[in-house]
Formats: structure tokens, sequence, C-alpha cells
């Protein structure tokens, strides 16, 4: 009997041995999956920081709703969003805390195009993948990636169809957007170009409507009691054009003047439907969003991306204007 109970004692002694180590064993392999700074264990998701300029700002907002929409059909991954507040330093601020967060990728539209250089620097020197959207820059190419459309090219089209509109002829006024950021710098390039080549059309007036609408219409209220013949107003986007269209409303000159703008919001197309805005040009702010927020996803997974990747623009007029509707709805 004695020894029966020495047996039994020992073979409990033994059971709980292994008990132990096996869970012991199963508790270190948890631990090991989900280990690691990258994030990628089996427990983690991708976690991408999106340092966006403006979150009051129409056209970026489409931009961001394309960043939330793919976000949607993507369960294994969490984006931060942020507002500089159009303040470069803001968001160096910000950016700064991503790199400190240990975040698998950045997404960045930048406020202007000198400080964006650092951040690209700062998260290069953290192993962090860094892609740009929208606002191209000298230099972007020490991004990991690039996604947007060439601004310049948006301001070709503009003014040539103006230019063909009012047969090369004419006072043009140009309504810039916020001063040193690249799309108001390289679409008013591009404008110019255009009238480079058309001897009989001439910039008369040119000053910045901040891309707000408000701003655009006070602009435009000044411009028109300067008492300057204005065959066209051409506006580095759609907000601002609008702004001038009502200010020439309120004063019964909108007749007279022919409007262009650019990004082909769901307000624009209205007003193209109406004719009352004679041009504008299609922007992808949804697919630059979408294509953006990709490219992060695969960079933070290790996968290799383009380095460029570029959305066109496309004219609308009153002609083609309800296929663009439709891709709001």
């Amino acid at each position: 009997m004695l020894f029966s109970k020495k047996s039994l004692l020992f073979a409990l002694v033994i059971g709980c041995l292994l008990v132990f180590t096996g869970c012991a064993s199963k508790t270190s392999n948890t631990s090991g999956s989900a280990s690691g700074s990258s994030g990628q264990g089996q427990n983690k998701k991708v976690v991408i920081g999106a340092a966006l300029p403006d979150f009051s700002d129409k056209w970026l907002s489409y931009l961001q709703d394309g960043m939330k929409n793919y976000q949607k059909t993507q369960p294994d991954v969490d984006v931060t969003y942020v507002d500089a507040q159009n303040d470069a330093s803001k968001q160096l601020a910000q950016v700064e805390n991503f790199i400190s967060q240990k975040v698998n990728a950045i997404m960045i539209v930048p406020v202007d195009t000198v400080s964006v250089k650092d951040m690209v620097s700062q998260a290069n020197k953290a192993h962090i993948p860094i892609v740009v959207v929208n606002r191209m820059y000298d230099g972007v190419d020490k991004a990991t990636a690039y996604v947007g459309s060439e601004s310049v090219k948006s301001g070709i089209i503009q003014m040539e169809a103006i230019a063909k509109t009012l047969n090369g002829k004419g006072n043009i006024a140009i309504m810039n957007g916020q001063m040193g950021q690249e799309a108001q710098i390289k679409r008013t390039e591009g404008n110019k170009q255009v009238v480079a080549k058309n001897p009989g059309m001439q910039i008369v007036l040119e000053g910045t409507g901040s891309w707000d609408r408000a701003k655009g219409m006070t602009l435009m209220e000044n411009w028109l009691h300067s008492g300057k013949k204005i065959d066209a107003v051409v506006s580095n986007n759609d907000e601002m054009a609008i702004g001038a269209i009502m200010a020439a409303e309120a004063v019964g000159k909108q007749k007279d003047i022919l409007f262009a703008g650019i990004d082909a919001t769901p307000d624009a197309l209205q007003y193209v439907k109406s004719g009352k805005l004679k041009i504008t040009v299609f922007q992808n702010a949804g697919g630059q969003g979408k294509a953006g927020l990709e490219t992060a996803i695969k960079a933070a997974k290790g996968e290799k991306v383009e380095k460029f990747n570029y959305i066109p623009y496309e004219l609308v007029t009153k002609d083609n204007v309800e296929e663009y509707v439709k891709k709001w709805q």
C-alpha cells in the first residue's frame, strides 16, 4: 500500500510538471508571434500615419474620403489622420510623432514644398516608408513613392481651353492658390506657358485667393473695382472660381467674363452645368487618396512600389459634365 501511495504521488508530480511546461511553452510561442517593432506579427495591424495639411479644405476632404473608403476594405490596417491646419512646423512635429511611435509607414500631403524635405529625411533615417501624395516638389524622389498628378499639366489643359474659346486673344486674370504651394506654382506655370504661345493674350491681373471661395470673391471684387477689362478669370481651383463668379454676379458682369477652375468638385460641376463656369479640370481626389494609402500599405509590408504613380487630369466642359457628376455619386 505504501509503494502504491508513493507511485501515485510521483505520477501526480510528473503530471503537474508536464502541464506547467506545456503552458510555459504555449505562452512563449504566442509572445513570439506578436513581437517585433514592425507590427507585422499575426496579432498586429499595419499602422499608417497620415499627415494632411488642412481638414477644412473641401478638395482635400475628398482626398481623405478616398483614403478612408479604401481603408474600410483593409481590416488589418489602422490609419491615424492628423490636421496640420496649414502650419508647416505643426506638420513637422506630427511627422516626428509618427516616427517616435514607430508607425509602419507615413503618408503626407505637404503643407509646403520646403519643410517636407526634412520630414522625408527624418522618416528615411528611421527606416519608415514615406509616401508623398498630391503635391510634388524638387527632391520628391527621396521619398519612398509619390502619388498624384502633374500640376503643370492641369494649368496647361485649363488655359488651352480658354485660349481656344477666346480665339487666342484676351485679357486674363489669374487667381492663385496659397502662394508657395506646389499646386499653385505649377498650375500657374502651366497657365503662363500657354499665354506665352498666344501673343494676343495677356495677363492683366494676378493675385491669391488661398484656395478659398470667400477670399476668391473678395479678390474678384477688388479686380472689378480696378476698372481693368477682364475677358477670363483662370483660377488655380474651383472654390476660388466660384467665389469670383459670385462677385461678378453681384454686379451683373458674369456674362461678360469666362471663368475656369480646376478639381471638378461636385459644386463646380453644377456651375459647369449651368454655364456659369466655362471649364474645370478633373483631378481625381478619391483616386489619389486610395492610391496613396494602397502604396503606403504595400511599402509598410515590404513590398516593392513604383516611385512615381500618376493620376491623369481630364478636361470637363458642359458637353461631358454629366460623366463627371456620376463619378461623385
